[in-house]
């Protein structure tokens, strides 16, 4: 039976290739990042698989690897995207590294009730679609 880890980087992978994007797997299980993105224009993004759950009306994923023997890493400077996956809801969502605190991430999924906009991450602005032409410039083909 597969792990929820594999499950979650074949759901990320399923959506990333279905926008017609080239995905390759690193050879090593070692690697800081789970799959390798070529956005068909010579420039490659990292993406780190990660498992949502969901809590209070967003999706919540860890964002530090633990490494047994030297504690909680971050994937600054090692990742460039949060592939995350939740089966609750049977979608994939995007986020890049840079724009997560160093330990969990939380995506709304519907806007807070009292209109605040700072400091919330809807999950509607990071679907794939939108992180390929917000990021990279990239439109996806048509599936």
């Amino acid at each position: 039976m597969a792990t929820r880890g594999e499950l979650t980087e074949a759901a990320v992978l399923k959506e990333l290739t279905a926008l017609g994007l080239t995905v390759s797997l690193p050879f090593a299980g070692d690697a800081p990042y789970d799959l390798l993105v070529d956005l068909n224009d010579g420039r490659f993004a990292r993406v780190q698989c990660k498992s949502g759950r969901l809590r209070d009306g967003c999706v919540v994923f860890n964002t530090a690897s633990t490494d047994h023997g030297r504690g909680r890493l971050d994937y600054r400077g090692r990742a460039d995207v949060f592939g995350v996956f939740c089966p609750a809801i049977d979608r994939v969502f995007v986020v890049p590294v840079e724009e997560a605190s160093t330990r969990a991430a939380r995506l709304r999924l519907e806007p807070v009730r009292n209109g605040q906009r700072l400091g919330v991450r809807l999950a509607s602005e990071h679907t794939p679609e939108r992180w390929l032409a917000r990021t990279w410039g990239v439109v996806p083909e048509a599936a």
